[in-house]
């Protein structure tokens, strides 16, 4: 690795702990939101319509909590609007646009309008020509990293979004909040559930 390249993961790794708290603020913000009162701070209703509609279609609703019980798409709605730039916000609603475009050339009517036996054909064709985000450590990808399609960078957020929820964090995945003794050593089938810290 050159210096030049060790410098920016540096800088990026820094960036994100500064940004961290703020993120986890605006999750914790998206807790107590009405869905009925809610007005979007940066996208159009039409936007924000999309977004739930993809939100609930990687994360429907089952035994547990879908991705609109925790306010996923509300999360994704305030990080563009404070963190984002000009030109990110600018091409995320481009994407969009776009992304209901191509909803529309093959189904006849934007995402959010199609019935849920083609959202779901419809996302299995993006999920194959999308892309895949390299292995990463400590948030940074291990070796150069193709670009990824806008579907598989939102899937990405909405994962994101829910898996950074309180709901899911305590209610879903194990909790402990103050861990126990370290055992290296046991048999994998007694870890049980993945963890949320």
């Amino acid at each position: 690795m050159d210096r030049r390249s060790a410098l920016r993961k540096t800088s990026l790794f820094a960036g994100a702990t500064v940004i961290m708290p703020s993120l986890l603020s605006m999750l914790q913000s998206c807790k107590e939101v009405n869905r009925i009162d809610y007005t979007p701070e940066f996208f159009s209703l039409e936007e924000a319509g999309f977004l739930a509609a993809f939100a609930d279609t990687i994360l429907p609703k089952t035994s547990t909590p879908g991705a609109l019980d925790v306010n996923a798409d509300v999360f994704i709605d305030k990080v563009v609007a404070n963190v984002y730039d000009k030109k990110g916000q600018e091409d995320f609603k481009a994407n969009i646009s776009k992304f209901n475009d191509e909803a529309k050339s093959a189904y006849g009517k934007p995402f959010a309008e199609l019935s849920k036996e083609d959202k779901n054909a419809f996302l299995s064709v993006k999920e194959k020509e999308g892309g895949k985000f390299n292995s990463g450590v400590w948030g940074t990808a291990v070796g150069e990293q193709e670009p990824v399609s806008f579907y598989r960078s939102l899937k990405s957020t909405v994962l994101w979004a829910y898996f950074s929820s309180e709901e899911i964090g305590k209610n879903v995945l194990s909790y402990d909040p103050i861990p126990g003794a370290y055992l290296g050593c046991i048999p994998l089938e007694e870890v049980g559930n993945k963890w949320s810290l």
